[in-house]
């Protein structure tokens, strides 16, 4: 699986904006996607996941409330819609497919594919 993810920019506090991971071949559904987000200067987080089906969705508390994840198995692709963007949302942010699951937080040592960074910078 190949993940490519976009959808990030500049916006103010306050704003929203969401990022898009397209992900390449038919199996794109039988994974579990979930979205990380590495700050200037720390280390990459977990910030929210979706099972396969999309039934089932986790959040990090720093995010939850204001953060949803979609997917569309249809499209190949998942979604990160943030509202409320705070100035400590700042990072590059990776979507990453893994086949396994997981009741909550998903390990990075877990996932099994990792896409490309998108950069969201929100200003104060």
């Amino acid at each position: 699986v190949q993940l490519q993810a976009s959808g990030g920019g500049l916006v103010q506090a306050g704003g929203s904006l969401r990022l898009s991971c397209a992900a390449s071949g038919r199996t794109f559904s039988s994974y579990n996607m979930g979205w990380f987000r590495q700050a200037p200067g720390k280390e990459r987080e977990f910030v929210a996941a979706i099972n396969w089906s999309g039934s089932s969705t986790y959040y990090a508390d720093s995010v939850k409330g204001r953060f949803t994840i979609s997917r569309d198995n249809a499209r190949n692709t998942v979604y990160l819609q943030m509202s409320s963007l705070k100035p400590e949302d700042t990072a590059v942010y990776y979507c990453a497919a893994t086949g396994t699951y997981y009741s909550s937080n998903y390990p990075q040592g877990g996932m099994d594919y990792w896409g490309n960074g998108t950069l969201v910078t929100v200003s104060s």
